[in-house]
């Protein structure tokens, strides 16, 4: 029997200008740059890793930042909006916070009991900060200027927009996700020992526009293989269920193998190991470029054609679509 999933890994996203989105995640959210590297299959690009301060799985939102990438439709067959946790009792602080910050907010009702925060970045990636318990063990980034017993804690869920329901709720199940709530068109499931950090809520909307990938939109969201040896039983697990499933692909920091659900989000299974202390300190995570072995002879050209970017280390002057100075 393989080891369960037990919850989001990374969610990885688009976006356009690298230093705005570099400046909206660091001090705007708080999270930590705890990767610097390049999009492996398009070198010419940065990938972005944002986290908490050691880059636990579960805190990850990544980024492929291309200079004037058009925006993209937000719809069917997307992860439409990606969900952090934040400490109860914060969710006064963040709308005050984001507001300074020229973000437009919106506080919606309670969602199956939890205060929700809604907030777009730059490129208009739909982000929620949810008010909701954090059982897991966590390292808020301690160099960010968001006070500690605010600070994001990880991801508290993602959404999936779909046309159906029947046959991604079936593939859930398959991955050993149980569902626990329901609220009108919105159906929340759970994996592992639940709570925060592991849920999905698939949002039927038969009526919306097919998504289309761009700027603002969300590529793909990654769930937590123990190791190599659970992922490799879980591919086999998915194959079984007449799932195209990617080979093992190499990521450095895990190893990863794709595949879509019945209603067309793409799925990966990443490995929690080996983490992104492997070729930097902890201390110095994100403040140089790293390039992957294969890469690396490419460094100098690469070097050329990535835009310069400035890691800014206080969001006190910050101003939504301006870099600090």
């Amino acid at each position: 029997m393989e080891k369960p999933i037990v919850g989001i890994h990374h969610v990885t996203a688009i976006a356009s200008d690298p230093q705005r989105n570099l400046d909206f995640y660091t001090q705007v959210l708080g999270l930590r740059l705890v990767k610097r590297t390049v999009n492996f299959d398009d070198p010419g690009t940065y990938h972005f890793y944002f986290a908490n301060e050691v880059g636990t799985p579960g805190t990850i939102l990544t980024f492929f930042p291309w200079p004037g990438a058009a925006r993209g439709r937000i719809g069917v067959g997307q992860v439409t909006v990606t969900s952090f946790s934040v400490p109860e009792g914060s969710l006064k602080y963040w709308e005050e916070h984001l507001i300074q910050a020229g973000a437009s907010v919106e506080k919606s009702a309670k969602r199956l009991g939890e205060e929700v925060l809604a907030v777009a970045d730059r490129d208009g990636l739909k982000i929620e900060l949810i008010a909701s318990p954090w059982t897991r063990e966590t390292h808020p980034w301690s160099g960010s200027a968001i006070p500690a017993q605010h600070a994001v804690h990880g991801f508290h869920s993602v959404t999936l927009s779909e046309q159906g329901y029947e046959r991604t709720a079936k593939l859930l199940a398959t991955m050993g996700f149980r569902k626990v709530a329901e609220e009108g068109n919105r159906f929340r499931f759970e994996v592992g020992e639940g709570g925060a950090g592991a849920r999905a809520d698939v949002l039927c909307v038969s009526e919306a526009p097919q998504g289309r990938l761009g700027a603002g939109t969300v590529h793909h969201v990654a769930w937590r293989a123990a190791d190599d040896d659970a992922q490799k039983s879980w591919r086999q697990r998915l194959v079984e269920n007449d799932l195209d499933v990617t080979p093992v692909m190499d990521r450095c920091y895990f190893h990863s193998i794709y595949f879509r659900e019945p209603g067309g989000v793409l799925f990966e299974l990443a490995t929690d190991p080996p983490g992104f202390a492997i070729d930097e300190p902890v201390r110095t995570l994100g403040e140089s470029l790293k390039l992957p072995i294969w890469l690396e002879r490419y460094r100098a050209e690469i070097e050329k054609v990535l835009p310069t970017i400035e890691l800014h280390t206080s969001g006190k002057d910050y101003e939504l679509g301006k870099s600090a100075s």
